[in-house]
């Protein structure tokens, strides 16, 4: 069993996408199949993207088990008031700057739930937000 845990930083779009590259590199040194890796790597970079852009900073897990790989973001920060909002395709509190990057477009939640077997999230308004996902393997 294989567990790390990265510290994402918030606001820092220079580091965006650094953690999930780092994830996929170890998948590929343990031979994860391409499909699933794929799946996962797109779960990561949303995870990490949304911690960078909505949070006051958190950490991505990735946990390795026999036959299943999961994947957990955590955050401290504003939280999610409406959830169901929130994993409507397109919906989105991203800032116009961060817009302009070329993120913010309303898809990373949805893009985790569809890529994920198993995909939980949890948020308390002023506290923060946990996304739980799970690939079998």
């Amino acid at each position: 069993m294989i567990k790390e845990t990265y510290p994402v930083k918030a606001g820092d779009m220079t580091a965006a996408g650094d953690v999930s590259a780092r994830i996929k590199r170890q998948m590929k040194q343990l031979g994860i199949s391409a499909p699933i890796m794929r799946r996962i790597s797109v779960c990561t970079y949303e995870a990490e993207i949304n911690l960078v852009i909505h949070s006051l900073g958190g950490e991505l897990t990735f946990e390795i088990m026999p036959g299943k790989i999961l994947v957990c973001a955590r955050d401290r920060g504003p939280g999610i008031a409406d959830i169901d909002k929130a994993m409507t395709e397109g919906w989105s509190t991203a800032s116009n700057e961060v817009r302009n990057m070329g993120f913010g477009a309303g898809m990373g939640l949805p893009n985790m739930k569809r890529n994920a077997d198993e995909f939980s999230i949890t948020s308390q308004v002023g506290v923060g937000t946990e996304i739980s996902m799970g690939f079998l393997i």
